[in-house]
């Protein structure tokens, strides 16, 4: 039996709670929990600082814009040890490090501690044989098969409007989701895809 995981990325917390990056910023700018990193050897003054370090969301918080314009990328100023109080100051321009959205983790510990506080994990599990309201897997295979034909859409608006062209296609009950609901499912996939471009 293997042990638990230690991290999870922002992305696949976005998607186990069911919220957008920018909610995941916001909460961490409050101290709900912490953002981290790994960091490679870094030497600051007399110090050497590497291994996991906690990231000042409030510094790279243009990451984290809801219209998705913001950069995919920040250089970091400042980090603090996990464990530690006091944040080490980056600044040797050669010694600063850039965080990109996917290099940045919410521990395990954290996850978990945050789930409780919150009792998201008392939500209700959907009923035997209740159907979901939108088919949100056949809606990924869509996706999955569109990037591997076409590659990824010129703008996040262009990719929203063929998911929301795909529901009204497919919905049986004539129901389909709202642009913002798909925005939110849509901006983790986008920014990595691009993001990797």
């Amino acid at each position: 039996m293997v042990p638990p995981r230690v991290y999870y990325t922002l992305h696949e917390a976005s998607i186990r709670w069911d919220c957008s990056l920018a909610d995941i910023a916001g909460w961490a700018s409050v101290g709900r929990f912490e953002i981290v990193t790994a960091l490679e050897p870094v030497i600051q003054g007399s110090r050497m600082v590497a291994g996991f370090v906690a990231v000042s969301v409030t510094d790279i918080l243009q990451m984290f814009r809801r219209c998705g314009t913001g950069p995919t990328s920040r250089p970091l100023k400042r980090v603090r040890p996990l464990g530690e109080e006091e944040w080490v100051l980056i600044t040797d321009p050669e010694e600063r490090i850039e965080v990109s959205l996917e290099d940045l983790l919410i521990m395990a510990d954290e996850v978990r501690r945050f789930e409780t506080d919150c009792d998201l994990l008392r939500r209700p599990a959907p009923q035997i044989g209740s159907a979901a309201k939108y088919d949100w897997d056949s809606m990924y295979i869509t996706l999955i098969q569109r990037v591997h034909d076409y590659g990824v859409p010129e703008t996040q608006a262009e990719w929203v409007g063929e998911v929301q062209d795909w529901f009204v296609q497919t919905s049986e009950s004539g129901e389909v989701p709202d642009e913002r609901t798909i925005r939110r499912r849509l901006t983790p996939i986008w920014k990595a895809l691009r993001g990797s471009g």
